[in-house]
């Protein structure tokens, strides 16, 4: 039984979100980015965003699921000029498959996040992190995969730094993220983790519109000059 008093650190995704902005203020003279993994990540990343008066925007990544148990996550993608592909070589052995075998999922996999990314941004180009200090966000972190692929994808835009911050994650994962972010703030990490649900009180599932509106309030008074292309 999960009895220490990491249980229900948070009372929502917005009272995350408050904890962790205060870890981050360090870096609001920084002028930031703040890019959110969807859908979770956004409402967390909002409060960052207004906390930080930085622009909010979405990174999109999505799991790649085992053939035949895409239940199994066995890497993670992030799309862009040049997709950034991260697989677990140590399962893909396990059960026997090779990034050959994946090609089809993966294909479905970029094409979903190109449907969200225009569902989510519409016409409004992403921030520009050239030069940037980005601050990427979700609502907790389990294995970490789809993290990384992220994290990989963004160093390869060339940003002056990136700050990984998530409210919760195991000890394991948060030590094997370290080296591909220039910092990593994670306000809770509990030895017996589950699941990134249980450290909240309220955890619902957020819907796209929920995902737009919060992109779109946090936006509307951005200069425009803070808005130009990623690079990613």
């Amino acid at each position: 039984m999960f009895d220490e008093p990491y249980s229900m650190q948070f009372k929502d995704r917005t009272d995350a979100g408050r904890q962790l902005a205060r870890r981050l203020m360090l870096y609001r003279d920084e002028n930031p980015v703040v890019l959110a993994l969807p859908r979770g990540g956004v409402p967390v990343g909002f409060e960052i965003a207004q906390a930080l008066d930085a622009p909010l925007d979405v990174v999109a990544v999505r799991k790649i699921g085992a053939p035949l148990q895409p239940e199994l996550g066995v890497g993670a993608v992030v799309d862009g000029v040049s997709p950034e592909v991260v697989l677990d070589q140590r399962i893909m052995r396990e059960i026997g498959v090779t990034e050959y075998d994946l090609r089809e999922q993966i294909d479905m996999e970029l094409a979903e996040i190109r449907r969200r990314e225009t569902l989510y941004r519409g016409d409004r180009p992403p921030p520009r992190v050239r030069d940037c200090t980005v601050i990427v966000v979700d609502d907790g972190i389990a294995t970490g995969s789809s993290v990384r692929a992220v994290l990989r994808a963004l160093r390869r835009a060339d940003p002056r730094r990136i700050v990984l911050a998530v409210p919760v994650g195991p000890p394991e994962s948060i030590e094997s993220l370290r080296p591909e972010a220039d910092e990593v703030v994670c306000l809770v990490q509990p030895p017996w983790f589950r699941a990134v649900g249980q450290f909240y009180e309220s955890f619902e599932q957020l819907e796209d519109r929920e995902v737009i509106e919060l992109l779109t309030k946090a936006n509307m008074q951005r200069p425009a000059a803070r808005v130009q292309e990623i690079g990613v």
